[in-house]
């Protein structure tokens, strides 16, 4: 036994005394680092948020890294698994500003460099706490390569890409609606916008013709916009307007005469066919009003105030055409204030016809909780489309798999309809763009501002501003691949692991970071041919994980489970506490305090890391959203508490005794030794499969039927005769069977559950003969399918049907498991009849019978209970230990079903369109089927004369 094993109870599992241990070891000793021997084998973690803690998303993710990661390195591969963080723009910036606020202090107050001060130093004292709690997932990162996506290496190549970009043209400025935060006061991502659904209004306003002749009625869920309208827009087939096309209208308060235009994006039957047109406050619009070539009129300052100065701007150039004063009695009104006076005056002045209630989804940013609004700024855009190509043709072409396949097809969609992204950001802390500007506004982009001077030839007398925004962090995060291995520098790293081989990431950040990995390492890492790297050959999409009814689980709903809660437990109240604790709905505490209460009684469980690696990976069936149950993980507890008393077991019987660990082959193998090697091949193979198919949940499966099922309740328990009974040299094939057996399944199952298998593995590798300092470094199993058996496998699945069937009865005529009975064999060939005498003794310890005898002569047998194991008849005489008339409806059940599938062969094989049509080997196969359930028939009818005349 190893010195390195944790001092316990051996007798009972406590995964809090051997996880952090061995955790610490692994850590220390440098064993996640890679061998530098081998076949290269890398991937890449996705940066967890810097500010982030441990969810159930980020447990599953890393389970399913850390399987592939370790393995490949027990494969011989030479692995590298990149860890690091993602510095989170806006998440660390609101972090940092609320400890400030608690202060009295804002950003403001201390300036651009003292605050990004203040943010390194949160960083360096309370940043990564995710690090330290995905160390308790065993994820085995190489944590001494941690990067961080604002360290001064990344930092270096988000420079270079931005400069390279902008000097192809790939990088410009320009004026575009974004997604505007007005409380955060900056730009956002699709993915930072939140949908609520909400009970809405939809307001409708008639709209005068200018011309005096009526009016056309609008329906709108947001009427402040109003105020920025440039156009009513219908269908160009809705015959009730057609004639309209081309007049004006002239809009409600601001007196602003609008043109009606004809467009295909209206729908003529959704509301009244007509559709007002705000280019610059609604994506849609903004759409409608490049086609229609309508002025662009923004109504919002930066916090969603109305402006008291409109512009008028052309579309597309977005040159001022004109001002326009706004209504003094709205001018500087926040934007819900406006929306209030407005119903108001349309209400007072006749010009509202009605008000519906309406379900709408209400977009709010995930961040701030607060309406986000379609605004029109100056931005920082990467025109996507020409590194598109690209893209696409390395997944047509393979070099990029989406696994499961699907969700190619959504890759595709998005990349053949792609948009220029906004890059940039109105934040402080970021990678600020590398752009500085001249008095006259003039932009240089450069590394710094240095190189800037010397490209322009711009002296020191002439004054340079660099730009205040800063990158979106999705930008920094598409070149992590290829980032953290060194790049612009090619170094030996990215050489020898780039391109990586595995990306594991959810399906709902595809276009926002996969997407966008592809186009910029395709675009920018080359192979020394010239032709394009990609940033990982397989992706690996998963579904998000749920609760047990299917929920996604958030804070607001109070149905988070933290993954460290799981691993060490938690009692009931301080689940209650942590569940209802900083809600942004207060009023929903009672209902999460009594869901919860009602959930988890007792609180949750400490069910340790590798129970809850374990259900990850049952359920990870690729694409598909997880129902995450605790029942499940309690039951995996269970598993691997199998697994160590098992352990103990072989221990007990081999500790200090000759297992073979010599070398010598002075033993002999039985049946049951034979077989458990030979399933234990054919389970090696299937893992690999498991593995090489990324189907974790079957792989998962296979092995814990095979430990479980076949060597805990099987195979252990036919060693317990063969070690009681057997010759020096069967108990020495069977010890040595046993240690062997289990130390391969250690090894099989480290990948899976690494901290119980590297305990046991310390205590029974000196007996298993194998030499080592961790189970991590030892090889995988792979299958020999020389040692299959084919005989053994026969032998033992007979064995195991004689046995069933004999359970079977005890369990039908309630005869208890203990009570010994005997069994009586006929009928069977000289096979059945040389199996019986091989395997007696096994037979009679696990059906617990006394005797087991061969009856050639049928009529000699007395009225018995019987069960067929094909042509062999297996009977337990009846007198003194059953209960005579539930026997009699017991065969009575029995030959009702062989009845009813003796009729329904009969009338199948009646039938000329089957006989006539189907392969003569089917028939003939369903002939002799039908001649065997007849016999059996019989059989049965006679053991029911039998019972009837006890």
């Amino acid at each position: 036994m190893s010195d390195d094993t944790t001092p316990q109870d051996n007798k009972t599992y406590q995964p809090a005394n051997i996880e952090q241990h061995w955790y610490n070891i692994w850590e220390e000793r440098g064993y996640f680092a890679p061998s530098g021997e081998g076949t290269p084998y890398s991937i890449m973690t996705p940066p967890p948020n810097v500010t982030g803690s441990l969810h159930m998303g980020h447990g599953f993710n890393n389970a399913i890294m850390d399987a592939y990661i370790r393995y490949k390195r027990m494969s011989g591969n030479n692995t590298l698994w990149q860890g690091g963080c993602d510095h989170a723009g806006i998440a660390t910036q609101m972090v940092v500003e609320r400890q400030l606020g608690a202060e009295g202090i804002s950003r403001h107050d201390l300036g651009r460099e003292k605050f990004l001060d203040k943010v390194w130093d949160w960083k360096e004292h309370s940043g990564g706490t995710i690090t330290q709690q995905i160390r308790r997932l065993g994820s085995s990162i190489d944590w001494t390569r941690e990067r961080f996506t604002m360290d001064e290496g990344l930092s270096t190549a988000v420079q270079e890409v931005f400069v390279r970009l902008h000097s192809e043209g790939l990088i410009y400025r320009g004026k575009r609606l974004v997604n505007w935060d007005p409380k955060l006061h900056t730009a956002i991502s699709d993915l930072e916008v939140l949908s609520e659904e909400a009970k809405g209004s939809m307001w409708y306003f008639n709209y005068p013709l200018t011309d005096g002749t009526g009016h056309l009625t609008v329906a709108t869920t947001r009427p402040e916009t109003m105020l920025g309208d440039t156009a009513v827009a219908v269908d160009p087939s809705d015959e009730r307007y057609q004639a309209l096309v081309g007049k004006t209208i002239t809009l409600p308060i601001t007196g602003r005469v609008i043109p009606i235009v004809a467009d295909e994006y209206v729908d003529k039957e959704f509301g009244t066919g007509c559709v007002k047109i705000t280019p610059a406050h609604d994506f849609n619009d903004y759409d409608v009003g490049k086609r229609q070539s309508l002025p662009v009129i923004n109504i919002f300052d930066r916090d969603a105030n109305i402006l008291s100065q409109f512009s008028v701007l052309e579309n597309g150039t977005f040159k001022e055409l004109s001002t326009e004063a706004c209504p003094a009695e709205y001018a500087g009104l926040e934007r819900f204030a406006a929306r209030k006076q407005l119903i108001a005056q349309a209400e007072a002045e006749g010009w509202l016809l009605k008000v519906e209630p309406h379900a709408l989804k209400v977009p709010k940013g995930d961040r701030s909780g607060v309406v986000i609004e379609p605004w029109l700024t100056d931005q920082w855009y990467v025109d996507t489309a020409p590194m598109a190509k690209e893209a696409i043709k390395v997944v047509e072409d393979g070099q990029v798999k989406f696994v499961p396949k699907q969700y190619e097809n959504m890759y595709f969609a998005w990349m053949r309809d792609i948009q220029d992204w906004c890059i940039s950001r109105q934040l402080w802390w970021g990678h600020r763009i590398p752009a500085w500007y001249d008095h006259n506004g003039k932009v240089f982009v450069g590394r710094n501002e240095a190189e800037v001077r010397a490209k322009h030839n711009i002296g020191p007398e002439v004054q340079l501003r660099q730009d205040d925004d800063v990158l979106d962090t999705w930008f920094s995060s598409a070149l992590w691949t290829f980032s953290t291995l060194g790049w612009p520098e090619q170094t030996p790293e990215l050489k020898t692991f780039h391109s990586t081989d595995l990306l594991v990431t959810g399906f709902d950040i595809i276009f926002f970071w996969v997407a966008r990995m592809i186009m910029m390492t395709t675009h920018f890492v080359k192979n020394e041919d010239g032709t394009p790297q990609v940033p990982f050959k397989t992706v690996y999409v998963h579904g998000l994980v749920r609760d047990s009814e299917g929920q996604k689980m958030s804070k607001s709903k109070g149905n988070v489970l933290d993954p460290i809660d799981l691993i060490d437990g938690i009692d009931l109240e301080a689940l209650v506490q942590k569940r209802t604790a900083g809600l942004m709905k207060p009023k929903d505490a009672k209902k999460i305090e009594k869901a919860t209460r009602k959930e988890f009684p007792k609180g949750l469980n400490a069910y340790g890391t590798d129970a809850l690696r374990y259900t990850f990976y049952s359920l990870a069936s690729t694409g598909r959203d997880i129902n995450f149950d605790t029942g499940r993980i309690e039951g995996f507890r269970n598993f691997c508490n199998k697994l160590w008393n098992a352990a103990n077991f072989v221990l007990m019987n081999c500790e200090a005794q000759d297992c073979g660990q010599n070398g010598s082959d002075n033993y002999t193998l039985n049946v049951a030794d034979k077989w458990i090697v030979s399933r234990l091949q054919q389970v090696e193979k299937a893992m690999a499969e498991g593995f090489d198919t990324f189907r974790l949940d079957i792989a998962s499966q296979v092995l814990y039927d095979f430990i479980w099922n076949e060597y805990c309740s099987w195979y252990i328990e036919l060693a317990k005769p063969a070690l009681k009974n057997g010759d020096a040299a069967a108990q020495r094939g069977t010890r040595r069977t046993l240690i062997r057996v289990l130390e391969a399944i250690l090894r099989m199952a480290h990948p899976l559950m690494p901290f119980i298998t590297e305990e046991i593995w310390h205590k029974v590798k000196d007996l298993a003969a194998t030499q080592g300092e961790s189970i991590m470094l030892q090889s995988y199993p792979i299958a020999d399918e020389t040692l299959i058996d084919h005989d053994a496998l026969a032998d033992f699945e007979w064995m195991q049907s004689v046995i069933e069937g004999v359970r079977n009865i005890r369990g039908e005529m309630n005869v208890s498991p203990g009570k010994k009975v005997p069994a009586i064999f006929t009928a069977g060939d000289s096979h059945a009849k040389a199996r019986l005498e091989a395997n007696t003794v096994f037979l009679c310890t696990l059906a617990s019978l006394d005797s087991a005898a061969w009856q050639d002569d049928a009529t000699l047998i007395p009225a018995s209970a019987t069960t067929l194991v094909g042509q062999l008849e297996v009977h337990v005489p009846l007198a003194g230990i059953i209960d005579k008339d539930a026997e009699l409806t017991r065969l009575d059940k029995e030959t009702g079903k062989m009845e009813l599938e003796i009729k329904k062969l009969g009338g199948k094989l009646s039938n000329p369109g089957f006989v006539d049509k189907a392969p003569a080997e089917v028939v003939e196969k369903e002939k002799t089927r039908l001649a065997g359930l007849t016999e059996q028939l019989e059989k049965l009818e006679k053991q029911k004369e039998k019972i009837a005349g006890l």
